[in-house]
């Protein structure tokens, strides 16, 4: 079968569509192509990945400016039209989308072709993307099952969890360690805030250095993000510095599943990847969500984990108290919730979300090719 796979803007989008992607893959029958923003992350990691890209333009609109759909509507309906022809050159069974601005044109182009389309959303509150589209899937994949009812044919709709990259559940706990230099009778404690970092979270940890370092068998791995490690490397220094190098600043982390995989405990927000792969790993976690997302959406995401007690919730106002230090200092020294966070953690993942996912897009081009069948031989 021929897959045509869309997603970007966001890794949020991008990972679980490589995820799929790996998963048709794997055993050599399934070609994917993967179609994405050309200037955009998805063209560095599915070329990473080894997975066919052809780019497609779109662009979203500033809900502040409002001029500026006009624009925006004017490239998705060129981009529609090349997306036509994408399919009519490609001929794919079916085509799956991962949200972002660029699976617009791809899933019409899709409907107007009467190609197959299947739908994954990641987030408890459905982008715009998943949100117009859904009234042409043949099938949605969704993370949370609330979601559903804010789809067009929530009837169409099943409960997958979000893929996570082969790499991260093959992760391993010992090599993690290794790697950080990090010792048995030692505790990790991991921070991360996005590729970009998160500029109020950097800042909120570095100020309880004191505090964490103080506690005598810490080490701590802070992801400060690229465009911010230069602040809060000067920040950290100013605040005492490294604590002899039990302090651990970087600015990305390439292997995120032996570092999720080696953490005792993790601090981070509450984007729909990092979820995925903190409860497919089964960490326990501390979640501060961002609070500007679209539709308040990492807030939603991250109360499904503290309500199964896999997470405590710290919102981004609350950074500036002293409630950051006191949770994190509490869970440090008190083995026994960490261990239960970690099974509650651990019983929300899916791990076999990929393969699920896979499958259903699967049995959509099935499905239509056995209709397509019958109207022959009618």
């Amino acid at each position: 079968m021929r897959f045509l796979m869309s997603g970007g803007g966001t890794a949020g989008h991008i990972y679980p569509a490589l995820a799929v992607a790996e998963e048709l893959r794997k055993d050599g029958r399934d070609d994917v192509l993967f179609v994405g923003t050309p200037d955009g992350l998805e063209a560095k990691v599915a070329g990473e990945a080894g997975v066919p890209f052809s780019p497609l333009a779109a662009r979203g609109f500033d809900r502040s400016r409002p001029w500026t759909l006009i624009t925006s509507s004017a490239i998705i309906a060129a981009s529609t039209l090349r997306a036509r022809r994408l399919l009519r050159r490609y001929r794919p069974d079916v085509v799956v989308g991962f949200g972002g601005y660029v699976s617009i044109p791809v899933g019409m182009a899709a409907a107007l072709a009467g190609t197959p389309l299947v739908l994954h959303e990641q987030n408890s509150v459905p982008g715009l993307a998943n949100r117009q589209l859904s009234r042409w899937a043949a099938a949605v994949a969704v993370t949370y099952a609330e979601s559903a009812q804010l789809l067009d044919h929530p009837d169409r709709a099943e409960v997958t969890g979000n893929p996570v990259r082969g790499a991260v559940l093959a992760a391993d706990r010992r090599r993690g360690r290794e790697a950080f230099g990090v010792g048995d009778d030692e505790l990790l404690l991991l921070v991360f805030g996005g590729s970009r970092g998160a500029r109020h979270l950097n800042t909120a940890l570095v100020a309880t250095r004191d505090r964490l370092l103080a506690l005598p068998r810490l080490r701590v791995v802070h992801m400060a993000g690229r465009a911010e490690i230069a602040t809060v490397s000067a920040a950290l220094e100013a605040a005492g510095g490294d604590g002899d190098g039990r302090w651990m600043l970087v600015d990305y982390i390439d292997d995120m599943g032996s570092a999720l995989a080696a953490a005792d405990l993790v601090v981070a927000r509450a984007g729909a990847t990092s979820i995925a792969e903190i409860t497919a790993l089964g960490r326990p976690s501390v979640l501060v969500p961002y609070p500007f997302a679209t539709d308040d959406h990492q807030t939603k995401n991250a109360v499904a984990l503290s309500a199964s007690k896999a997470a405590i919730v710290i919102p981004d106002s609350e950074l500036d108290t002293s409630r950051l230090g006191d949770t994190l200092v509490e869970l440090l020294g008190d083995n026994e919730t960490r261990v239960t966070m970690a099974a509650a953690s651990r019983a929300l993942g899916h791990p076999d979300a990929a393969s699920r996912v896979a499958d259903m897009a699967r049995a959509a081009a099935s499905r239509s090719s056995r209709r397509a069948g019958l109207a022959r031989d009618g």
